[in-house]
């Protein structure tokens, strides 16, 4: 419904080139690029950064044609907008002088990149223009530059990831000056706190370092995941169920074919689109799971979207979403759960990708729980938790009696909004998916 503007690579009266960046969004938790429709020269921008617009408002725009070519920003609107998106008159651009020289690239970078250097040039992918004026800047060959490995959209390589791959290309000459402070070493406790500022700027966040605490400040998607979960325990009254289901003939069927599959396929089966597809079918079973709540309305979603909770390298976490999951079959299930992790993974998800889920499964045995009390993804009303697998003793009913047996078992943990969704549904529902994983076919073909 919405977007935030998160930054301006193009500023009023800088010349673009169609499909080339003109500012970075952030939709929930997925950042974007976003290309310009034409060519010409950028006439006015209507919001400002960090301001959050609704979906089908102009935020832009550009002059074509012989408007464009006569368009020239006026001093006012060049003095208004810099690059951390404050207001000033020009007066006030000497204050830019401490840490930014980057300002001062983005300024020059319309005229120069773009009329020295082709977007495409001899490499193999896209580099915006700002990116190749910093290339240019610090002496980084196309070669070296196709070996950086970029954050943007599908792959690009950024601002952001310029100034890093500087930073630690900078640190094998700080080796080299270790030896110097023995002349000085009397000036040394009065350097120490100059670093402090280089802190500031460390991908960690860090802010200030004092003593034994370190202040690290969080990243926004950080502050995103913080809202959304209490939001979600103010919203619904959580309970949890449990229950501990024997998956032997399951885990044993993937052990006897993963090889196979992925032979054949293409593609590596883990225990999620299983338990996916487990999930759909109970689903279809207890269509009331499969709801969300509207003040006092509860509305029933015909269609059935599994989000599946994935760790960041960061850190963080983020649910993309397998669209019509019970329509999928079980190598359906496969390629789309490695393409979405794959994606997330590699900040290459779509907004669209993480929109739309009407129930979420997080894997918690990934890190080796063995269960989970899971916060429910808003607006749904239930989330599954998956256990780790473990070889325990357990009684295994056979013709000649019970006996005692070597078993694989996991737990397998609901939680769910109990405004809407009663112990019954829950109890029952989560027992269906245990059922479904334990009537496992072993002789099921691939």
């Amino acid at each position: 419904m919405e977007a935030t503007i998160l930054k301006w690579v193009k500023q009023v009266g800088d010349k673009v080139e169609e499909d080339e960046t003109i500012l970075e969004i952030a939709t929930d938790k997925v950042d974007s690029e976003v290309p310009s429709p034409v060519s010409g020269t950028i006439a006015e921008i209507l919001y400002e950064e960090d301001e959050t617009v609704e979906i089908g408002k102009p935020i832009a725009i550009i002059s074509t044609g012989e408007e464009a070519e006569s368009a020239a920003p006026t001093p006012s609107a060049a003095d208004q907008t810099t690059e951390n998106g404050q207001e000033g008159p020009s007066r006030e651009q000497p204050v830019r002088k401490e840490p930014e020289p980057e300002p001062a690239m983005a300024e020059a970078e319309p005229e120069s990149a773009v009329n020295k250097i082709s977007p495409t040039g001899e490499g193999n992918r896209f580099y915006s223009p700002l990116v190749r004026n910093i290339a240019e800047k610090e002496n980084i060959s196309m070669e070296e530059l196709e070996q950086i490995d970029g954050t943007g959209l599908h792959g690009r390589v950024t601002k952001k990831d310029m100034m890093a791959y500087l930073e630690s290309r900078e640190t094998p000459p700080q080796t080299v000056a270790e030896p110097q402070p023995e002349k000085e070493r009397p000036a040394e406790p009065t350097r120490q706190p100059k670093p402090k500022p280089q802190a500031q700027r460390s991908e960690s966040g860090a802010v200030s370092r004092e003593g034994n605490i370190e202040i690290i400040e969080m990243d926004r998607m950080r502050k995103l995941i913080a809202d959304h979960m209490v939001r979600s325990k103010q919203t619904s009254p959580h309970v949890t169920s449990f229950v501990e289901a024997d998956v032997t003939e399951l885990v044993q069927w993937r052990n006897r074919n993963k090889k196979t599959f992925q032979e054949r396929y293409g593609e590596k089966i883990t225990f999620t689109p299983l338990f996916l597809e487990a999930v759909t079918k109970a689903i279809r079973d207890f269509p009331r799971i499969n709801i969300s709540v509207d003040g006092d309305k509860i509305i029933l979603k015909k269609d059935v979207n599994v989000g599946m909770a994935v760790a960041l390298p960061s850190g963080n976490l983020i649910v993309p979403v397998v669209k019509n999951a019970d329509q999928l079959n079980l190598l359906g299930l496969t390629k789309r759960v490695n393409e979405l992790v794959a994606q997330a993974r590699e900040n290459r998800l779509q907004a669209d990708d993480i929109q739309g889920g009407t129930f979420t499964m997080t894997n918690v045995g990934t890190f080796g729980n063995v269960m989970g009390t899971p916060i429910i993804n808003q607006p749904q009303v239930a989330i599954l938790a998956t256990g780790a697998i473990r070889k325990k003793p357990a009684v295994v009913e056979t013709e000649y009696g019970d006996l005692i047996a070597v078993r694989q078992m996991m737990f397998l943990s609901l939680s769910y909004d109990h405004r809407v969704v009663d112990g019954y549904l829950g109890g029952s529902f989560l027992r269906r998916v245990a059922d479904y994983l334990e009537d496992f076919d072993p002789d099921r073909k691939i």
